[in-house]
């Protein structure tokens, strides 16, 4: 069966909105024209965060299955003995290969009913839920709950003007701007700005559609990147796309909500802003495409011993301030990929700084080696350099090239950040006549087989 347009767009873009397609086939006289679809008037298979797919061999008159794989090896110059990598969410160790991320699930859609679920095995599984510190609150393992699951919702379509989408379950929150399946961007490691916001949201989303060229997002939430709520406040949220053109794509999230664990006083607000320009297209030429994105996140947080100002001694001030920068050219049909970019961010507080998982911490136990008092500082910037391969529209073979650094020991060194023997005793506590082989700098090249079906 012809694939459908739409469910590309499910998987592609923020909307993963547009099931009235089906449901105007199914309702429509054969003789009457098929309404359209909200940004299905171009291709955006060029856009990072979006899968450059347009066949599916798993479509059908319900269900659109889909398979991704995502295999790393992982070589880290400053050689860590345990093979661990901080300050990641998409890598976790280094020097073996990997499974970083198997999916298998798809898209439901029938009577303007629609849903999604997509599996997450491997390494995926244990980075996410160990980064999400609000299961700690509470009875009930959600850690464990939701562990395998990176996509799981449902919802209805009401075909009021053009669209109104209401889901509810996990979905993603594109805040950052890169997808959380790799296969969809342009390069794998992303920088900080994208590395450390949310990849997924848990709660409620609405979607309307003003134009064929605008969406309006609101989110009712647990919190930031939380299974649950970390005191007894939702998230909400905000998105707004525009797509005025083929060529350009606007996007913004806004965020508000109280995400301390154990600190309801604290406020947070942050504003994630991306555009994204496709400057040059000719299949007949070697450089048969080119496109560049600008990222730039701001934010704070505010009330219960800090401050959105420059601070006082008494209130620090803790916000967080980053960009990104990404150009991405194509060569033969398509069939070769170039990208360069990077970024840096500030981020007083560290309360939006991935944990090393020394002795096995976890956002919920915490460090001592690497603390998140408020006004601690942390500043770090990053540049890659990628290639891709793409023999076929469901597959990218990538080597990518990565230079961190930050102010702060934070990467592992050759040390690692385990204790001799393995993980010892609580995470939160110091171990007598040790301590982590933390370094300010890290390089390192990645191999990854990227698929999707």
């Amino acid at each position: 069966m012809k694939y459908r347009t739409i469910l590309s767009l499910l998987t592609l873009t923020p909307a993963l909105a547009f099931a009235q397609a089906d449901s105007a086939k199914a309702t429509a006289p054969a003789t009457a024209p098929a309404k359209p679809v909200p940004f299905d008037w171009a291709d955006w298979t060029w856009l990072t965060g979006n899968a450059r797919t347009k066949d599916s061999p798993l479509d059908s008159k319900m269900f659109t299955g889909e398979f991704r794989l995502d295999a790393t090896y992982v070589q880290d110059f400053n050689n860590p003995q345990d093979h661990t990598l901080t300050g990641s969410s998409e890598q976790a160790r280094t020097q073996e290969f990997q499974v970083a991320q198997l999916g298998v699930g798809g898209d439901f859609h029938y009577d303007n009913v629609r849903g999604r679920l997509m599996t997450q095995f491997g390494i995926y599984s244990e980075l996410v839920p160990r980064n999400d510190a609000s299961p700690a609150r509470g009875q009930w393992n959600l850690g464990d709950a939701y562990r395998y699951i990176s996509e799981a919702y449902g919802g209805y379509h009401f075909d009021k003007g053009n669209g109104i989408n209401v889901d509810a379950g996990i979905f993603m929150s594109y805040i950052g701007l890169y997808s959380y399946y790799n296969f969809d961007n342009w390069s794998y490691q992303p920088s900080y700005v994208s590395s450390n916001t949310p990849w997924f949201f848990n709660g409620l989303r609405i979607q309307t559609f003003p134009t064929q060229k605008l969406k309006l997002e609101y989110w009712i939430i647990n919190g930031w990147q939380s299974y649950g709520m970390f005191n007894s406040t939702p998230g909400l949220g905000a998105q707004v796309l525009w797509r005025p053109t083929s060529a350009l794509s606007i996007v913004s999230n806004d965020y508000w909500g109280y995400d301390t664990p154990g600190n309801s006083a604290r406020m947070r607000v942050h504003s994630d802003n991306s555009i994204q320009v496709k400057y040059f297209e000719d299949s007949t030429q070697t450089m048969s495409k080119g496109a560049f994105s600008v990222t730039v996140d701001l934010g704070c947080e505010n009330g219960g011993g800090v401050s959105c100002s420059s601070g006082t001694a008494a209130a620090p001030g803790q916000y967080f301030l980053g960009f990104m920068v990404y150009d991405r050219m194509w060569f033969a049909k398509d069939k070769y990929g170039v990208t360069i970019g990077g970024g840096a961010i500030d981020n007083p507080g560290r309360y939006l700084v991935l944990l090393p998982p020394v002795n096995g911490a976890t956002a919920a136990t915490g460090t001592p080696y690497f603390t998140a008092n408020p006004g601690d500082p942390y500043h770090a910037w990053d540049a890659s350099v990628t290639f891709d391969y793409m023999p076929s529209q469901f597959c990218t073979m990538r080597l990518e090239y990565n230079y961190r650094a930050s102010d702060q020991p934070y990467f592992a060194g050759p040390g690692g950040v385990t204790p001799p023997g393995g993980n010892n005793g609580n995470p939160s506590v110091k171990i007598p006549n040790w301590s982590p082989d933390l370094r300010k700098m890290e390089n390192r090249m990645t191999l990854a087989m990227l698929v999707k079906l």
